[in-house]
């Protein structure tokens, strides 16, 4: 039965049924922004397993709050053990949004925010407002990227307020051009530092 929560307390130990489908969700590890230039999940450092473990990895974002206006969370990934996040990526990137007063809306592709095999970090959550009450929210799914043989496919989803007073969401996917395996993943802002929020990593059960 999907929807599911056995054992679960708060973002520790236990096991959540995901609502998509599939096996259960089990928590690894918890990174809190507090003004963090960025954060970093590492196979074998600090409890983080990226590895062979699970096939598929996901990443919560809860209320990321940027220090300036306009911050975008953006991610990158490495093939050696975080030393370098510079993998080659091709991705595509579409967008919704609403304004509070209801008079502008709107559905498009947003070629600004795709990568043709960049190695520079990829956009996942764009221009979140830095007022109080603005932050974003969201995941990224991160598909067997210990596979020495494919290469390293995500998609990611987000939900956030806009400085101009919008709500948006944002759909981003693709994968990385590496046949090595990903060992590492770091999320940063586009400029200054992620003021607050946490990014928690689950693996998935088959």
């Amino acid at each position: 039965m999907s929807g599911i929560i056995a054992q679960n307390t708060l973002d520790g130990s236990g096991l959540i049924k995901s609502p998509e489908g599939g096996g259960a969700w089990n928590f690894i590890k918890k990174l809190t922004a507090s003004g963090d230039a960025d954060l970093s999940f590492v196979d074998g450092t600090d409890d983080v397993v990226l590895d062979s473990t699970y096939k598929t990895y996901v990443f919560t974002f809860n209320n990321i709050h940027p220090e300036t206006d306009n911050g975008i969370l953006q991610f990158n990934l490495s093939i050696d053990g975080g030393s370098n996040y510079n993998v080659a990526k091709t991705t595509t990137a579409f967008r919704s949004y609403h304004d509070e007063g209801g008079s502008s809306t709107g559905f498009e592709y947003t070629a600004a925010n795709d990568l043709a095999q960049g190695t520079g970090p990829q956009m996942i959550i764009p221009v979140i407002g830095a007022d109080n009450d603005q932050s974003g929210s969201g995941s990224l799914h991160l598909f067997n990227p210990s596979s020495t043989t494919f290469v390293k496919h995500f998609m990611s989803r987000s939900t956030f307020a806009q400085s101009s007073e919008y709500t948006e969401t944002c759909y981003v996917g693709g994968y990385g051009n590496t046949t090595s395996a990903v060992d590492a993943i770091q999320f940063s802002m586009d400029s200054d530092n992620i003021d607050a929020g946490d990014i928690c990593l689950y693996g998935i059960s088959t």
